[in-house]
């Protein structure tokens, strides 16, 4: 079984519970517990809070696949990693496949996922990323270039670039997350998205610049 994971914990600091406060005129976390409702590779979506606000937002949203469950203080506190919450979960839970999901890329698509999970057929985990076409640097003593040569510098149509996560979502089965308690393992497949999903929304002028991107995607969507 297939199921997807979006950890929300309620203390968030930079924008106070950012993950119900709306954003395009539903709760930010409406937008991938939409995308992964609708994807058919998944059969069931929890939403893993430490939050009763965060719950009640949720379950108003009466997706059929979508199960609210309890978060311990211990995986939501502001240290505890990700994937303190993924083996909460994973040793509490029978499934196959886990697909953690971000609340904060409200731009994924059901159709993202799908495609994520058609890579793991053939793949041991998968992530999302954006291509990414600049020239990075590194300053130690001196300043010196990471991925391309200045004496031979490329075209941005001639350059492939380079990839970068853009932390939409993550899959891997549930065997390799509790044998390595890491959310990627082994043979690892790429899913690339559109560059404008390489925004999080952490910051507020993420969330301003991330609104203004899903009010026009959602717009061309009606015309």
């Amino acid at each position: 079984m297939n199921v997807a994971f979006i950890p929300v914990r309620g203390g968030s600091k930079s924008i106070p519970l950012k993950n119900i406060k709306l954003f395009a005129g539903k709760p930010l976390v409406y937008w991938v517990i939409k995308a992964a409702a609708r994807c058919p590779l998944i059969e069931r979506v929890y939403v893993s809070t430490d939050s009763s606000r965060i719950k009640s937002v949720v379950d108003s949203f009466a997706f059929a696949k979508v199960t609210v469950i309890g978060r311990s203080e211990q995986s939501a506190a502001d240290t505890a990693a990700t994937e303190s919450a993924m083996l909460e979960f994973a040793r509490q839970y029978d499934f196959t496949n886990l697909a953690l999901v971000q609340a904060t890329s409200p731009l994924l698509t059901a159709q993202d996922l799908s495609r994520g999970f058609e890579a793991l057929s053939i793949s041991d985990s998968v992530l999302s990323v954006v291509r990414q076409k600049r020239f990075l640097w590194k300053q130690e003593d001196y300043a010196s270039p990471l991925n391309y040569d200045y004496y031979n510098r490329p075209r941005r149509q001639d350059f492939d670039g380079f990839l970068v996560e853009n932390g939409a979502f993550y899959i891997t089965g549930r065997d390799a997350l509790l044998r390595t308690e890491c959310r990627l393992s082994g043979r690892i497949k790429t899913i690339e998205m559109p560059g404008e999903t390489y925004i999080e929304i952490d910051e507020p002028l993420d969330w301003l610049l991330g609104e203004k991107l899903l009010k026009q995607r959602l717009s061309q969507a009606i015309k």
